[in-house]
């Protein structure tokens, strides 16, 4: 019996799985040698007839001449808890279709295609086991494709520019979209069905971009190295997931969870000293040209200096204080002599044991800074020393940097001549893996600027807190043009179904003063608070300069307030690059947060409050815009008050062009419904 099943199965070519619930149905089949597969949600077409496969070097190909050996099916269904995050709870539940191919006819080579297809979404990744014809694999091409059904709306952003992931989003017919996009590239089908297209679990493997072809085919394209191979690996070896996220609308893509289910468990055995934090820093005032990263008379970095911010840290609640420039390096031009850095040496001005002893007396942390210039070696070499010296000091933070354009991170090669890599080919991604996996070797969390894009590694890295990875709040700085009223409201649905950004928002300084530039923070004041809920980043910083918060305590106070960890996220409101509202609990209380905000465009959105306790009073203390504020013409514009809600509450979100609402909701006192009733 078990030769005839055996048998029957080989010679199928064509199979089908089904999403939990009957969702999502994808089906692989061979025609003529080629493998494809095709995904329907609800009996409509989604992702039309697509190939598959892999082309190795010396004429291997893992993309032709294939046969459907055998399948094999599982289910599986588990709730596990985050370390950290934006849900707490996570459910892992998924139908699981492997097939069993081979290649060739004379070296027969085994390899397989996992698709796992969750209600949200799917991901499907290549395989290949150790067998006797085959050790070193060089990746030359891989031919995944995503046919997409119709013509969607698309917002993308261009791959393989000088400035990495840091531009503005584009929005456009997916047939008018760049040749090559990065991921996650998000699209609106005809019929109103959100789809986004991503990887999970990028390790020891090159980053994906996406080609276009003609009739909205999707191709993976792989970040190549420097002589244009695209991987460099053995076996057995596994890909990254290459996902596809699927709601019918586009606050579900940000409540799918399917990249960090797509990843492995927390390796860490120890994870008590990992904790979300809020941080000040010696950064913005660089980018505005108050002070200076490098040494001299106007250096930001000074014992003195520091411990100001380290003072009004502590007197206001922040756990850490983020100091650049502090290292020997900066002075002339660094970002073309990233080999100059010192890793464990302070400038002179700068006592980092004196620093670190008082930020420790004041129950503060320095947050410590490694930018490179992109001169990977010099940093590598130094690497595990640097964040030995940090672990003995007491810092536990560390934000690393990687500012070089194009094709211009350092490699020394086995000949030891200077190659030219990018910052998302293989040698990166596994040199940002390996800081990752020394800093967890010595306590330290990281917050990597320049970074590989995320792909869900903090579930198996939880010390791996946030990165940039995108456009942040520096482009509004006097050096920048600014990014204009849409930019977060296509964040949430772009790069940040990826993981958590440090978008590094909070400015406060948003008409020209003094002594001060006038800057490109194209927001109302009550629109950046809100951002600190719509931008999730368990690493927030309030970035502005602390004198612009001592003048403006009642709004400053939300920033206080607001956690960066939290228990559970529900979408209010969802319009890409139009409006975006989101409520989330906080890990550690009952109290609520809300987030809304809006593009140039002023809105009144409505929001019942059903995700509160029911039978429950709460206190909404509401952050809001005036009814004269404006983007542009009053951005200050501002006003506090108090309401006393319930979950049959049914608020008004008033939101001034390109502003904004935050909302703390804590349960009610006696004291506080008296007050409030009197007040009414």
């Amino acid at each position: 019996v078990l030769l005839v099943l055996t048998l029957q199965t080989a010679q199928a070519q064509e199979h089908s799985i089904q999403s939990p619930d009957d969702i999502l149905a994808v089906t692989v089949s061979v025609e003529k040698g080629l493998l494809y597969y095709s995904v329907d949600r609800l009996g409509v077409p989604l992702i039309n007839t697509s190939r598959l496969g892999i082309e190795l070097d010396g004429r291997i190909s893992l993309a032709k001449d294939l046969n459907i050996a055998s399948t094999d099916r599982n289910s599986y269904d588990e709730t596990w808890e985050q370390v950290w995050g934006e849900k707490r709870y996570i459910q892992n539940n998924y139908n699981e279709l492997r097939i069993n191919a081979t290649a060739g006819s004379r070296d027969v080579i085994h390899f397989s295609v996992v698709f796992r297809v969750y209600d949200d979404g799917l991901g499907f990744r290549y395989e290949i086991p150790d067998q006797s014809n085959i050790s070193d694999i060089v990746i030359i091409d891989e031919k995944a494709e995503f046919a997409i059904e119709g013509n969607p709306t698309a917002w993308w952003i261009e791959a393989y520019q000088s400035n990495r992931y840091e531009y503005l989003y584009e929005k456009s017919l997916l047939d008018d979209a760049a040749n090559y996009t990065h991921t996650p590239l998000t699209m609106e089908t005809g019929n109103g069905t959100f789809i986004s297209i991503h990887e999970a679990a990028l390790t020891d493997y090159s980053s994906m971009t996406l080609r276009r072809k003609k009739g909205n085919v999707l191709e993976v394209d792989l970040v190549p190295w420097s002589d244009g191979t695209k991987v460099f690996t053995e076996t057995p070896m596994m890909s990254p997931w290459r996902t596809i996220q699927v709601g019918d609308t586009a606050g579900d893509l940000v409540t799918s969870y399917l990249i960090l289910n797509l990843n492995e468990p927390n390796k860490l055995a120890d994870t008590s000293w990992i904790h979300p934090a809020k941080y000040i820093g010696i950064w913005w005032e660089m980018h505005l040209g108050v002070s200076s990263w490098s040494s001299g008379p106007d250096h930001g970095a000074t014992t003195e200096h520091t411990k100001e911010y380290i003072d009004f840290a502590a007197e206001h609640g922040f756990d850490g204080v983020l100091v650049e420039g502090w290292n020997v390096g900066w002075d002339g031009d660094w970002v073309a002599n990233g080999d100059q850095f010192l890793f464990t040496t302070p400038y002179p001005d700068f006592d980092i044991d004196d620093v670190t002893a008082y930020a420790a007396s004041k129950g503060v942390r320095l947050i410590g800074h490694h930018e490179t210039g992109g001169a990977v070696t010099n940093y590598v070499e130094q690497m595990d020393d640097a964040f030995a010296y940090y672990n003995s000091l007491g810092v536990n933070t560390v934000k690393t940097g990687y500012v070089a354009h194009g094709r211009d991170i350092d490699r020394v090669d086995e000949k030891g001549s200077i190659r030219r890599e990018t910052h998302h080919g293989q040698y990166m991604v596994e040199h940002y893996r390996d800081v990752v996996e020394a800093a967890a070797r010595h306590n330290v969390m990281i917050n990597v600027h320049e970074p590989i894009k995320p792909t869900g590694i903090r579930r198996t890295y939880p010390n791996m807190l946030t990165r940039e990875g995108a456009r942040g709040q520096e482009y509004s700085s006097s050096w920048g043009s600014g990014n204009g009223p849409d930019h977060t409201l296509i964040l949430p649905f772009t790069r940040l179904l990826a993981g958590p950004m440090d978008f590094t928002p909070g400015t406060f300084q948003l008409v020209p003063s003094e002594d001060e530039p006038e800057n490109s923070v194209q927001t109302t004041l009550a629109k950046q608070l809100a951002l600190y809920v719509t931008i999730y980043s368990p690493l927030q910083m309030a970035s502005d300069l602390p004198r612009n918060y001592l003048e403006n305590l009642e709004a400053f106070q939300f920033i206080k307030d607001v956690p960066v960890n939290w228990e559970d996220t529900r979408v209010i409101h969802a319009d890409i690059g139009n409006y975006y509202s989101v409520v989330r609990k906080d890990w550690d209380s009952d109290e609520w947060f809300l987030g809304s905000i809006t593009d140039e465009e002023g809105r009144v959105l409505r929001a019942q409050l059903d995700f509160l306790d029911e039978g429950r009073q709460y206190v909404a203390e509401i952050y809001a815009d005036s009814k004269d504020a404006h983007w542009d013409s009053n951005p200050l514009g501002f006003r506090r008050f108090d309401q006393l809600v319930n979950s049959r509450t049914s608020m008004n979100i008033r939101l001034a062009p390109g502003g904004g609402m935050a909302v703390r909701f804590r349960p009610a006192t006696a004291e506080d419904i008296t007050r409030l009733a009197e007040s009414d």
